[in-house]
């Protein structure tokens, strides 16, 4: 690897002599420093890393020697306005969920105000290193998506470090351009802003901590009471000015817990059972956590989908369908059990199936059915589960020797109906995960504040109509759909055009009118994510532009 860095760094400096050769000299005002940075660099004495693990540094490089070595943030005489409005940005880095010592900015400040070329020609070193970094990690987040979990599959932007120097240069006004950068949605700026407010919630010593006891409930007294109001006016569910004063749980009071519950996904009925109380527990640093782990998702997402598409949340457990920005049906959908996360991806809807089979997967075969069929070979025929070879014949169960198998030599499919695991109706967007959205016939499951039930998959509440919003530019009404469905008959519904589904998993975000939602990290991305964004690495270097 040194071998082939130094033959990089050979060709590097015999490219730079032949543009030299053919470019003109050193802008005014940037003669000394240019030359400066010339010899670090042809000398191999940089200061932002090695060829050996930063790759990144040959465009650095090139872009420098293209450009005779003119700086972008200093000057002879020290640092350009541009170079100060970057500091400026960094200084405040920390407002999107990032960390400064990252960017090395103690580095940076100690060169500050240094007149010698050496350290001005240093500065603009650390400068650029520091912009190109904080560039991509606003663009594409700070750390690979796949690198955090494997069910998270994400395709990212990448910006090469040529591309994002040149527009830094071009830039009259840098902010504005570091502005186009991060993600323009409307959600990630409403975080940033959300961030700041917690940190000064925390500054100013976080909220109170409310005693264990009885469950607490309206109409009754509790000690505990000023506690809890004294939390709720700090955490803005409150307003000081309707603050009652005596020990009985109030309707106002109540009104306040319940809009606690719906902000972070639980049964609104005012009650403060063990689950409201645990999650009104969970200190302010905790929260801050979770709100700069989920600017880094945003980051991942990027821009705002157009058009119309699908949105399920894993973490709130529900779908939403938008159109040109307006949500236009949400529902609530049962997702993966802990050890069947439902993984993270961006995939096409292409058809609906009314009235499906549920082929059952090899691995509820061989876990769950089989041994069931050891004890009652008739188990399956009760479920409408026809036991099938490989050519797709029927086969009898109590013809089966079941007792000696480990594995399923057969393929298991349930016919349509009301027993079919996959309900009437199920939606597809093929994918590797072999994940889709499908009804069910366990309804009851709706009904839960945490729905984490499935195999991987992403059951829906009231899928007829959900289909109805999907097929409705195809002519496809509520009714029609539901004459399909009591046909009896399997039916494939082919999309004209594809709709986009976004599987992602946000544990907060904040409403247009300013309100903070938190959803309970189920599958305990947050803390992963929270780890690899203090100590983790940077994405491989692949620059594509």
């Amino acid at each position: 690897m040194r071998s082939f860095a130094h033959f990089l760094l050979f060709a590097l400096t015999l490219s730079a002599c032949i543009s030299l050769a053919r470019l003109p000299a050193h802008a005014a005002g940037n003669e000394v420093v240019g030359k400066t940075i010339e010899s670090i660099i042809i000398n191999g004495e940089s200061n932002i890393g090695s060829l050996d693990d930063d790759d990144r540094l040959i465009q650095v490089f090139t872009y420098y020697s293209d450009r005779s070595f003119k700086p972008i943030w200093v000057r002879d005489n020290g640092m350009k306005t541009k170079g100060r409005m970057l500091l400026q940005f960094l200084g405040n880095i920390e407002n999107h969920g990032l960390r400064e010592f990252k960017y090395r900015l103690a580095d940076i400040r100690a060169l500050i105000g240094d007149p010698h070329p050496r350290a001005l020609a240093e500065l603009e070193m650390l400068l650029t290193s520091a912009f190109i970094d904080m560039a991509r990690d606003l663009t594409r987040g700070r750390v690979s998506p796949k690198d955090v979990t494997r069910d998270n599959d994400i395709k990212v932007r990448e910006l090469g470090a040529a591309y994002l120097l040149d527009g830094a240069e071009k830039a009259d006004d840098l902010l504005p351009y570091i502005q186009t950068l991060m993600p323009q949605d409307k959600r990630y700026h409403r975080l940033v802003a959300k961030l700041k407010e917690y940190r000064a919630i925390a500054a100013a010593g976080g909220w109170a901590t409310i005693p264990p006891g009885k469950a607490m409930k309206p109409g009754k007294e509790d000690v505990r009471l000023p506690i809890l109001r004294e939390f709720l006016m700090t955490t803005g569910d409150m307003d000081p000015a309707t603050r009652p004063v005596d020990d009985a749980y109030d309707e106002v009071t109540v009104a306040a817990v319940k809009k606690f519950q719906r902000r972070h996904g639980l049964t609104d009925d005012g009650v403060i059972g063990p689950t409201t109380l645990k999650q009104m527990n969970i200190p302010v640093a905790k929260r801050i956590r979770q709100l700069e782990v989920n600017l880094e998702r945003r980051r991942w997402l990027d821009r705002e989908p157009g058009g119309f598409y699908v949105f399920a949340n894993l973490a709130d457990q529900e779908l939403k369908v938008v159109n040109n920005g307006k949500t236009i049906h949400t529902a609530r959908i049962v997702v993966g059990k802990t050890y069947h996360k439902t993984p993270v991806f961006t995939e096409e809807m292409s058809y609906l199936v009314i009235n499906p089979y549920w082929n059952v997967p090899s691995s509820i075969a061989n876990r769950e059915y089989l041994p069931k069929l050891k004890k009652d070979p008739g188990y399956l025929q009760r479920q409408s589960i026809r036991v099938l070879n490989k050519s797709g014949k029927v086969v009898n169960p109590y013809t089966v020797n079941w007792a000696g198998m480990r594995r399923m030599p057969f393929r298991l499919r349930q016919d349509t109906g009301n027993k079919n695991a996959l309900g009437r109706i199920k939606f597809m967007f093929p994918n590797k995960y072999n994940v889709y959205i499908h009804d069910t016939p366990s309804k009851s499951l709706f009904k839960k504040d945490l729905r984490v039930f499935s195999h991987g998959c992403m059951r829906v509440q009231n899928p007829t109509k959900l289909a109805e919003v999907i097929l409705g530019k195809q002519n496809w009404t509520l009714n029609k759909i539901n004459n399909q469905i009591a046909s009896g008959k399997r039916r494939i519904v082919k999309l004209k055009k594809k709709v986009p589904v976004y599987i992602t998993y946000i544990t907060a975000w904040v409403n247009k009118d300013g309100t903070t939602n938190f959803r309970r990290d189920i599958y305990g991305r947050d803390e992963t994510l929270a780890e690899h964004l203090l100590t983790g690495g940077r994405f491989a270097e692949a620059d594509n532009h």
